[in-house]
Parts: structure tokens; C-alpha cells; sequence
């Protein structure tokens, strides 16, 4: 059994990456179909095959282009590109026109991953349990963790009042977070990562506790003010969002302070790994 990696953005099938992304809209998984085609194949230039089999079989190149959408995703570089992408119900329809031994194996593994998230859509605690899980096997502390989670759980009853209080997702949601982030820590996110020494990793997944329960009071105090000052859409919060941020900021240079320690760190957990490894 394949076992899928707990970045969102990639599903793992016989070793071998899928980019995906989530459809909201739709509840549905939508996969890179060049990634599909790589998977069956083994081609060396999955694009050039996909052209190829659009070209050979009209009715499958009129299938996929007017039911595959073309979906933003990350490159090997981290770049983001537009890229085909389809549904368990697309690829299914286009695995059948695909001679491929592994045909039925990836059929039957498309079906688990899109159960999983359903799964964790009806009870939001297997989703937990699986991200305990993976942080547990990167050997993160219990309290590490334990953190983490309570700053999820803050996290998403920020966005659940975006979401409703018509901030758009993707865009406006990254905009947000980057004033909340940078008002508390004085670093946009990508600076953070930066420091750090991070690409396409996730970096609340190597933050110290200490930033964590920064992040974590930045976000709260980000949400009480929107709701106490009613903001709707982007404008208005980015008001909340700067009085969040500071509100942490405050907290962070008077703790700063007292104990003449920084609080945003460039430690990364690959470095604490390394470091362990080598006096192994």
C-alpha cells in the first residue's frame, strides 16, 4: 500500500510523485495529467506522449479538452505553472486509452486517496491523526506537536472567517497571512523561509515553539478583531490583520527583552536532524 505524504500538494504512488490539488467547489482531488501519464508509461517526455495520444485518439483529445482544466501547480523547481489536470472520473477515462500494466494498480489507487479525503472531510480528526502521526516520524517532541496542532486549529477558524466574510482563497488568503506574518515577526514569509534556509518546504513545520505560539497569538488576535470590527473582504482585513500581527509583535519584543533571547529563530528541523545525525 502506498503511503501518501502529508504535503497536500503531492500524492505518492509507487514512489513516483502526483501533484494534485483540491477542488473546493467540487470536493475533488484534480491530478497532473502529465504526472498520470508518467506513472503508466515510464516516458521519458510524459508531454510530448499526452500530445501525442490527443493527436491519435480525436475523441480522447475533445474529452480532455473540454473537461480537463488547466490547474496552477509546482515545477521540479518550485516555480508554479499551469499545467492539464483531472479528476479520478477524467483519469479514468483516459487510463482506459493508456496500454499499461499498471492500469488497474493506479485505478484502485485513485480511489483510495480521493476516500481519504472524504474521510477526512466527515471526521476532521483522521486528518489530525494522520499529521500527528507524520510529525511523530520526524521526531518531533510530544509538546512540539501538541503546539502545532493547537496553531492549526487557530489557523483554520481564521480562514473558515474569511471564507465567509468574502476574502477570496488562494490569493487574498496569501496576502493575509503575509501582513499577519510580517507585522509579528518583522520577516515576510518568504524571508522567514529564507532565514531558515527552506524552498517548497512547509514553514510552520520548522518553526521553534516558540514562533509557533507566536503565529498562534498573531492569527487568534487577527480573528477577535475581524470579528469585533465585522471586516469584509480584502481591505477590511488586512486592518485586522495588521492589528493581529502587532498585538504578537508587542508580546514578542517585551518577551525579547526580558529574557534577551530572539524569538525568530534560522534553526530548521533538517539542521536539528543533521546535527543529531553526526553526533550519532
Amino acid at each position: 500500500m502506498n503511503q501518501q505524504p502529508k504535503n497536500k500538494t503531492l500524492a505518492i504512488f509507487e514512489g513516483q510523485p502526483i501533484r494534485r490539488v483540491w477542488d473546493e467547489k467540487s470536493e475533488a482531488w484534480y491530478f497532473s495529467l502529465v504526472d498520470i501519464i508518467q506513472v503508466l508509461t515510464d516516458t521519458p517526455n510524459p508531454t510530448d506522449y499526452l500530445k501525442k495520444i490527443r493527436k491519435r485518439d480525436t475523441e480522447l483529445g475533445i474529452y480532455i479538452g473540454t473537461n480537463c482544466p488547466q490547474v496552477e501547480m509546482p515545477t521540479i523547481t518550485g516555480k508554479k505553472r499551469m499545467t492539464l489536470a483531472g479528476n479520478s472520473e477524467h483519469l479514468f477515462r483516459i487510463i482506459q486509452s493508456i496500454p499499461s500494466k499498471k492500469a488497474e494498480p493506479i485505478k484502485l489507487w485513485l480511489a483510495r486517496v480521493g476516500y481519504e479525503r472524504i474521510e477526512e472531510i466527515n471526521d476532521p480528526e483522521k486528518a489530525l491523526n494522520r499529521s500527528r502521526g507524520y510529525w511523530q516520524k520526524m521526531g518531533r517532541p510530544q509538546k512540539w506537536i501538541q503546539q502545532r496542532m493547537m496553531g492549526q486549529e487557530i489557523r483554520n477558524k481564521l480562514t473558515d472567517y474569511w471564507k465567509n466574510n468574502k476574502v477570496k482563497e488562494k490569493n487574498e488568503y496569501a496576502i493575509l497571512t503575509n501582513i499577519i506574518h510580517q507585522e509579528w515577526s518583522e520577516l515576510t514569509v518568504k524571508e522567514h523561509k529564507d532565514y531558515k534556509g527552506l524552498k517548497t518546504e512547509n514553514l510552520r513545520d520548522h518553526m521553534s515553539d516558540a514562533e509557533l505560539v507566536f503565529t498562534a497569538l498573531a492569527e487568534l488576535s487577527t480573528r477577535q478583531i475581524a470579528e469585533t470590527i465585522r471586516a469584509k473582504g480584502l481591505n477590511e482585513n488586512k486592518i485586522s490583520a495588521k492589528g493581529g500581527g502587532a498585538v504578537a509583535k508587542n508580546a514578542r519584543l517585551e518577551l525579547e527583552q526580558k529574557t534577551g533571547k530572539k524569538i525568530v529563530s534560522g534553526e530548521n528541523f533538517k539542521l536539528s536532524r543533521s546535527k543529531k545525525d553526526r553526533l550519532i
